[in-house]
């Protein structure tokens, strides 16, 4: 079976509808119910946590009985557990559809299972209707849902040499205006940028995502700030336009968890070599940015710390994912060989 022309349609609408609603804990989904003729009936979009899913959504905006009969377009395959919210296979059954066309599959344990619950009483399937757009559409959701964490990424510039500072401390500027507007576009595209209480004493780093110009990106990535010692009253972060939180640092899962739960997909770690290290020697590491200037510094500041690596054979190998030119500098991005 394969999806008729409304229906390809529907689906691009129904990606459309999905963007509506917050990236957070929840997935963001898309849905659009079709008469047998292929008529828009209803659309519906998830709007977070607590609220009906997209499927839902869209019934609810329909007369009892209008959509028996009916088709259900949606982004993501209808889930099959009570959670905040009923089953919407359920719904959709007790609605009277017929037929259902979803892109991507939903890879939960608990919520997984709503197309074989369909196709057991009988409703028509089919699946991996623009799949590679709507795993797209889901790709941070769908990697928190395979790390059963936020994914983490972890950035640092160095020299030649392996030096992330000099031998007096001074650490700005390393890399050049490029390869710096290269880390504030990904800074962007993070949901939480972590930093160790050295560096934010040290350096007073505004932990935003700026624009070349200096303005700010409209989407700002949580700041979030680790160890003990105190923020100054009058440090940076301060002005961020999101408030700061701060982490002890000693339980590197439980806050990913705790950013997770606050709706974290993506988090950018760029603190220090500390607490590089801290995140690479626990395996919280899913993504390694290297900004390589072609300088050398000399001296004892390393890029990255001790990992626990007690001879060659313990080494972390990675995989080089991709080597880019950012004005003098390079960038390497890699991966661990062996997935966290």
């Amino acid at each position: 079976m394969s999806a008729t022309a409304a229906e390809h349609d529907a689906m691009r609408r129904a990606f459309a509808l999905a963007l509506e609603g917050p990236r957070g804990l929840n997935p963001q989904v898309g849905a659009v119910i079709l008469s047998p003729a292929g008529d828009v009936l209803a659309e519906g979009w998830h709007r977070g946590a607590g609220t009906p899913h997209a499927e839902v959504d869209a019934l609810s905006k329909l007369t009892p009985d209008a959509a028996r009969g009916a088709t259900a377009v949606v982004t993501l395959e209808p889930c099959n557990h009570t959670g905040r919210t009923g089953p919407c296979a359920v719904a959709l059954l007790e609605a009277g559809i017929t037929r259902v066309v979803y892109a991507v599959s939903d890879p939960g344990d608990a919520s997984s299972g709503g197309a074989q619950r369909l196709r057991d009483a009988g409703v028509e399937v089919v699946a991996g209707e623009g799949l590679a757009e709507g795993e797209a559409l889901l790709a941070s959701w769908l990697d928190v849902q395979r790390l059963g964490r936020p994914h983490v990424t972890v950035k640092w510039a160095q020299s030649l040499d392996g030096r992330a500072a000099a031998s007096d401390g001074t650490s700005q500027w390393i890399t050049g205006p490029v390869a710096r507007a290269d880390v504030h576009r990904r800074r962007a595209e993070a949901d939480a940028i972590v930093a160790g209480t050295g560096t934010v004493l040290a350096d007073d780093p505004a932990l935003t995502a700026r624009r070349e110009d200096g303005s700010l990106y409209d989407d700002q990535p949580r700041p979030v700030v680790v160890g003990t010692r105190a923020v100054p009253q009058d440090a940076r972060l301060r002005q961020h336009p999101r408030p700061f939180m701060q982490d002890e640092g000693d339980d590197l899962p439980d806050l990913l968890d705790r950013l997770r739960e606050l709706g974290a997909h993506r988090v950018f770690v760029e603190g220090g070599p500390t607490l590089a290290s801290s995140f690479l020697r626990a395996g919280l590491v899913d993504e390694v940015l290297v900004y390589l200037a072609p300088t050398l510094l000399g001296g004892d500041k390393l890029a990255v710390g001790d990992l626990g690596i007690p001879t060659i054979a313990a080494q972390r190998r990675l995989d080089v994912r991709a080597i880019e030119r950012l004005g003098d500098d390079l960038l390497v991005v890699a991966t661990p060989k062996e997935a966290p």
